[in-house]
């Protein structure tokens, strides 16, 4: 119920899950914002030791030094599992019934809203005087609150099946599990906060969290495996989808639900339709209310499918219990299974606020892009890097077909036509036709981020600008730091790029400053190859101060 926002916080933000295809390895953009990021395995060391020996077996590629042995993107994915089929009123038949259900729709709105009012006063009622959120609550409160709904199949009992997930389509669904199942649901914490809808959540005992906190997330994994570990909490509910979609895609599932390894009863959802999609997709709340108001009937299935238990194998984990039970919803719908994820659509908003012609064309399938670890929850601010890599890249003048040419991409880069600003271009380039799209350029600049020496040679190439170790560049410093990489740049260039790293303009880089901007344009380390090719980054932990990012 306490989904009502696209966003959909109450889902848990757990690891995506990576498609079964086996073709393609994952590209982590996990970037964490503390902690000593070494490199201590051995043999990771001593393959990075001989520079010479991958140079000559990688020729071309900028950024051997650092531990990349070349690029591979996917290719790419035309489904859009965000898209309303119906966004808009077409036909005859369509504005008709409109007309004719206009007066109805008052009516209507009425009874959706009398049905929030009554759930309303029974949680009031039932939350009047009750205080220990950390114990389920009494039975008498929760039978204060009553539910019916007709449906396909039964819920199998909390004691067999104390978990229940579900595809999720539109704004129906947390409504009709309010009366249905009375659940306990996973919620962002603004939830709370909203009237009529948080009195709700409340009384269904939600586990709040915040999606972009690690440790927020952490907890919710641990409340989820407590509360559904007891009976007299209600089953705990989720959307593992962590969003919603049309229907005919069902994406990577988070890991939630999951992780605590107890039997799982999945539920789909359906809303057979001829004339009106009434997926929430690309449409305003808005908008799909008003379409569904002038219905003449708004057909709607939910199907309780077998319960999914996991394996008696110990060695499955998260994400293979995850997988099973998405592909046996994805078989009961027909549906296809993708590698989107809620970054996509992040992506998908993003373009669109910023009126790109295709919008959908910068889906990359962040499911691929995630972490690879079952039990590490997906790094959301990894989404937000995302993001601004896209920003960036629509910064660049893409063409209609959303591709960017050499000179568009150096532009924004502060480079210069050289042999090592085209060996970056051509790095990211894979499909070697002059181009790139964002898919190829968020693929190599989280590739980049990922390789094992990129920070060292982050901090190392800062101590190289700043020789004198007062912890400050200068424009200067800086010049004389990556002529060897590009050796004809000229004053404007020099002070172009030099204003790209000093992000505060105060005339002078700080540490932070220049670890800032590697990390918001980590394919600008290739300029700072040269110098550092005389440096033996795997012992760069022993000159590291201790906050490295």
């Amino acid at each position: 119920m306490a989904d009502h926002h696209r966003d959909h916080d109450h889902d848990l933000s757990s690891p995506l899950l990576q498609s079964p295809r086996s073709d393609h390895s994952p590209v982590i953009i996990s970037i964490e914002a503390d902690g000593n990021d070494t490199v201590s395995d051995p043999a990771t060391q001593d393959q990075l030791n001989n520079h010479d020996t991958r140079y000559h077996n990688n020729p071309g590629n900028p950024y051997w030094f650092i531990g990349s042995d070349g690029l591979s993107v996917p290719g790419p994915n035309t489904a859009n599992p965000f898209l309303n089929d119906t966004p808009h009123v077409v036909g005859v038949y369509e504005f008709v019934k409109i007309v004719v259900c206009f007066p109805i729709v008052l009516i209507r709105l009425v009874l959706f809203g009398f049905c929030l009012l009554v759930g309303y006063l029974a949680t009031k009622l039932a939350l009047e005087g009750w205080k220990d959120k950390q114990n389920p609550m009494p039975v008498w409160r929760s039978r204060l609150i009553y539910h019916w709904i007709r449906r396909k199949g039964k819920p199998a009992p909390r004691q067999i099946a104390p978990i229940v997930v579900s595809n999720h389509i539109s704004y129906i669904e947390p409504i009709f599990f309010f009366y249905e199942l009375f659940p306990t649901i996973v919620a962002s914490e603004s939830h709370d906060s909203i009237p009529f809808v948080g009195t709700i959540i409340r009384a269904m005992q939600v586990i709040y969290v915040d999606r972009f906190s690690q440790s927020s997330r952490k907890n919710a994994v641990s409340e989820i495996k407590r509360k559904a570990s007891c009976d007299r909490f209600p089953r705990v509910l989720l959307f593992p989808e962590g969003t919603t979609t049309n229907g005919k895609f069902l994406i990577s599932f988070q890991l939630g639900a999951f992780i605590p390894a107890y039997p799982i009863q999945p539920v789909i959802v359906r809303y057979p339709h001829v004339h009106f999609d009434q997926s929430w997709g690309d449409v305003s709340l808005g908008k799909l209310m008003f379409r569904m108001f002038t219905q003449f009937h708004n057909f709607m299935e939910v199907e309780y499918l077998p319960v999914v238990f996991p394996s008696d194998n110990q060695k499955e984990n998260a994400l293979r219990f995850a997988e099973r039970t998405s592909h046996a919803m994805a078989s009961a719908l027909n549906a296809v299974q993708t590698s989107h994820a809620y970054g996509d659509l992040m992506l998908l908003m993003k373009a669109s606020e910023l009126k790109e012609e295709n919008a959908s064309s910068y889906m990359v399938e962040m499911a691929r892009v995630g972490s690879v670890s079952p039990y590490t929850e997906m790094p959301y601010t990894g989404i937000l890097e995302a993001v601004n890599f896209l920003e960036k890249f629509l910064s660049m003048n893409p063409d209609p077909s959303g591709c960017v040419k050499l000179l568009d991409f150096l532009s924004v880069l502060r480079l210069k036509t050289c042999p090592l600003s085209d060996e970056i271009f051509g790095f990211i380039d894979v499909d070697k036709n002059g181009s790139i799209t964002f898919k190829q350029f968020l693929y190599a600049s989280a590739h980049v981020m990922k390789l094992p020496l990129f920070w060292q040679a982050c901090e190392l190439a800062f101590a190289e600008c700043d020789p004198d170790g007062n912890g400050f560049i200068s424009e200067n410093q800086l010049e004389v730091t990556i002529r060897p990489a590009i050796p004809d740049l000229n004053k404007y260039e020099i002070d172009s790029l030099f204003r790209l790293f000093d992000s505060d303009g105060d005339g002078r880089v700080s540490r932070d400053d220049f670890i800032c901007c590697l990390r918001k344009n980590p394919l600008l380390i290739a300029i700072f190859s040269p110098t550092l090719l005389h440096t033996d980054l795997s012992e760069a932990r022993n000159r590291m101060p201790g906050d490295v990012i």
